[in-house]
């Protein structure tokens, strides 16, 4: 079982920077590969990000690639999603998953067992 708390979300201005966290309770933490997600008013899910269980692999999506960065601390059981040159079209509420016993990224939302409960990002123009 693993629980996971997003935080770091707010409101910034455009070309602004931001830095989200998901906090994770659980052993099986450490094997997990994680992703971040987002997900607009009246729009479907999408991927953002993905980091494996030890870090040595991500994926981004196109949209992202370039601006934001994952990145993960096991000892302290937390991933990072540093966001920079966040655009009014990064609005969206952001949710980490996790599926564990994993050795690869892994795009699919319907991959992943375990969900946050999101955190706001609005930026504004």
């Amino acid at each position: 079982q693993v629980q996971l708390v997003e935080s770091g979300g707010g409101l910034v201005q455009a070309g602004g920077s931001l830095r989200l966290s998901c906090a994770a309770s659980g052993r099986s933490f450490s094997t997990a590969t994680v992703g971040w997600f987002r997900q607009a008013p009246g729009e479907e899910r999408e991927f953002v990000t993905t980091i494996n269980w030890s870090g040595s692999s991500t994926d981004y999506a196109d949209s992202v690639k370039g601006r934001f960065t994952i990145s993960r601390d096991n000892a302290k059981n937390t991933v990072y999603l540093q966001m920079n040159s966040l655009n009014p079209e990064d609005t969206a509420v952001y949710y980490c998953a996790a599926r564990p016993y994993t050795l690869s990224v892994v795009r699919t939302p319907t991959s992943y067992a375990y969900w946050g409960q999101g955190t706001q990002v609005t930026v504004s123009s």
